[in-house]
């Protein structure tokens, strides 16, 4: 059955949460002759509890419209016990106090004000109010042929809605984008001879260099499932390499999932010659340009599948000002960057963290077993008085309550880690998405658009969930044992009450957990052809700026002060000299490289085709090894691109730097440690 919204604003898709007595579909199986021995929850006190839900869930006595063959979402021969386990612990913790209630408030939109919404969020707010800002226009300048369709479609709604209100006169589309029609078509077909999904067309040289294995992100399956392999390119956009239109009636109706983990396929993101680029080796202004453009990605994305992008329109909850638990990221960030400078994960998650890493790793059913409700409800309380004077006894602490602190954590945030705009679009690229390449694609932009507080955080529980994968012989956790017990945390957050097409969602929110825990390496990889458009953006502000100047009088007068003051035969005593990297006399071909922590700060390096990044670091580390301090030997050192047509960027070891160079040839090249 497919799941509807009367609108954006009204409703979350989120799991079943206790309030709303339902059933869900697929539950009429016998559960525990479904799990093996070894992963059998019998240890929970919750168990009998679980089993009348299971029964709850299956009576006969529900709606028809939410049977078996209506769901949109089920399992092949799978159980989801643990995920309804985990959901009465939740709802168990919720009423004995532990937790507070803080009810998130949603309110009703119509079309016309999220689409108002949806282009300030693009960092377009320029054709809503009618300015002529150089960010939008340099925005707009950079855009493919279906992003650009993307904005004119929100764009013509606004339009449209505001004047059947009789709104303040709008600006006509057509003064927008420059075309004779207000609604031109845009064909959704590649623009490069390179499609998304990495297959090379006949004829074709490839654009892929040959590599090994470890010089590639590699994701997917474990040593025994079949060699089944998938190479994705991130040269040209998901949205532009859709060439099939799908009818609507195409979509499966009944989409099904396979717990196994060989029904993952296995994919691989050969490096180009840019190398690749993960999220924290961009300048945080960059950064912010690459969630516009990701917006306007996914949206052209799920247009050109003919899927609706459902988002919510929350209204802001204040969380406290203080403490730990149900404060927002942002705020704790702010107090631990008091204590910690550049911290980027609150320290209480990464102290949870470690120690479920040094000491729970191996221990049975971690994360499924639940601790004690009454020593976690102490030691949250403990925890908050303690925390921040370093009192706190961490030794005291049982591996199964600090895997119950850590997910009462998660709940606890004033908004979900993956934010309640987006909660619906997590779940719709699964539901209307059956082919898991394209739902990757979607999940990466999703993740592309988090703000970077919770991009840190969820980045970390991540790789903590991945440890805990890889260590399944010992703790009996596998992938899906770890999707179904963390999805709920997730995905039903505080206050919410779900209805009974949410509760469908289950073994959806359990698949995209899944998703998120085996493919994250693809996942915080920012898409080359999003850097592309960042750096015609930034060219096209530059060009903006280049053209304001000219005609201001004020700057023209001072450029010729400044002319006479240069033509002076004598330099003024103390004047400043530019140190050699900056200066501009450089051949082509050479750039100059300047390590501000080394002895020997400067060196000019002719580049030729085969120069790499890690070339030039190595060859400033022979330079340097022997009078550089011990300090700055321990510390990892990477070659940035500053400047030019790009804020910052860390470069990949691997990039080939004369493509880099001349990609962006008014760059400055320092050698510096890289951001944690």
């Amino acid at each position: 059955m497919t799941m509807e919204m009367k609108d954006s604003g009204s409703v979350v898709l989120t799991a079943y949460h206790p309030h709303s007595p339902a059933r869900i579909p697929g539950m009429e199986q016998s559960f525990v002759q479904d799990i093996p021995p070894s992963h059998s929850p019998t240890s929970r006190k919750s168990l009998p509890r679980c089993r009348r839900i299971n029964r709850m869930l299956s009576n006969e006595s529900a709606p028809p419209a939410f049977s078996r063959s209506n769901s949109q979402a089920s399992m092949d021969s799978t159980s989801m016990e643990d995920f309804w386990c985990e959901v009465e612990s939740i709802k168990e913790s919720s009423e004995d106090g532990s937790e507070e209630a803080t009810l998130l408030e949603f309110k009703p939109a119509d079309e016309g004000e999220l689409e108002a919404e949806w282009l300030q969020d693009v960092g377009l707010s320029t054709l809503i109010s009618g300015a002529e800002e150089e960010d939008g226009q340099a925005l707009l300048s950079t855009l493919t042929r279906t992003q650009a369709a993307a904005v004119q479609k929100r764009y013509n709604t606004y339009t449209q809605t505001l004047r059947k209100k009789n709104k303040h006169t709008v600006r006509d589309v057509r003064d927008i984008f420059g075309t004779s029609d207000s609604t031109p078509t845009f064909e959704t077909v590649p623009v490069s001879p390179v499609p998304s999904n990495g297959i090379q067309l006949p004829g074709q040289k490839p654009v892929w260099k040959s590599v090994s294995s470890n010089s590639c992100l590699d994701c997917g399956l474990d040593k025994g499932s079949p060699s089944v392999t998938e190479e994705l390119s991130y040269e040209v956009s998901f949205s532009e390499s859709i060439t099939v239109f799908p009818k609507a009636q195409e979509w499966p109706k009944n989409q099904r999932f396979k717990k196994e983990d060989s029904a993952l396929p296995k994919f691989i993101v050969r490096k180009s010659r840019f190398g690749l680029t993960e999220v924290g080796d961009l300048s945080p202004e960059d950064m912010k340009k690459i969630r516009y453009l990701s917006l306007i990605e996914l949206t052209a994305f799920y247009d050109a599948l003919g899927v609706e992008l459902k988002r919510n329109r929350a209204e802001r909850v204040r969380g406290r000002d203080n403490g730990l638990f149900g404060v927002p990221l942002t705020i704790l960030l702010e107090n631990d960057q008091k204590k910690v400078p550049g911290i980027k994960v609150p320290l209480i998650f990464q102290k949870l963290l470690l120690k479920l890493e040094e000491t729970g790793l191996e221990t049975e059913g971690i994360l499924r077993v639940p601790g004690s409700a009454s020593r976690v409800k102490n030691l949250h309380q403990e925890l908050e008085a303690k925390f921040y004077e370093d009192t706190f006894d961490w030794d005291q602490v049982r591996n199964n309550d600090a895997a119950g602190l850590l997910k009462m954590f998660i709940r606890e945030l004033p908004s979900p880690l993956f934010t309640v705009e987006y909660l619906p679009a997590f779940i719709t690229l699964v539901e209307k998405i059956s082919k898991i390449k394209l739902q990757l694609q979607a999940l990466h932009l999703l993740i592309m658009l988090l703000p970077e507080a919770n991009r840190d955080t969820a980045k970390a529980f991540l790789q903590f969930l991945k440890k805990v994968v890889a260590n399944e012989g010992k703790n009996k956790m596998n992938l899906w044992n770890v999707s179904m017990i963390v999805a709920p945390n997730l995905f039903i957050y505080k206050g919410k009450r779900a209805n009974q097409q949410e509760m469908q969602a289950a073994a959806t929110t359990a698949h995209i957990v899944r998703l998120l825990i085996r493919y994250q390496d693809i996942l915080w990889t920012v898409p080359s052809f999003l850097i592309s458009q960042v750096r015609k953006m930034n060219e096209a502000a530059m060009n903006n700026s280049k053209r304001q100047l000219m005609f201001d009088r004020g700057v023209r007068k001072l450029l010729r002060r400044k002319t006479m003051e240069r033509e002076r035969p004598e330099r003024p005593e103390g004047a400043v000299t530019f140190p050699p990297y900056l200066q501009s006399d450089i051949p082509e071909g050479v750039i100059r490289v300047y390590a501000p922590l080394h002895s020997k700060v400067s060196m000019a390096i002719q580049l030729n085709s085969q120069t790499k990044a890690k070339d030039i670091l190595a060859r400033f580390h022979c330079e340097n090894s022997c009078s550089s301090s011990q300090n700055m030997r321990s510390q990892i050192q990477s070659l940035h691109e500053i400047g030019g047509n790009i804020g910052q960027h860390c470069l990949d070891p691997d990039a080939y730097m004369l493509d880099v160079y001349r990609a962006n040839p008014q760059a400055e090249w320092v050698i510096k440690p890289k951001a944690s």
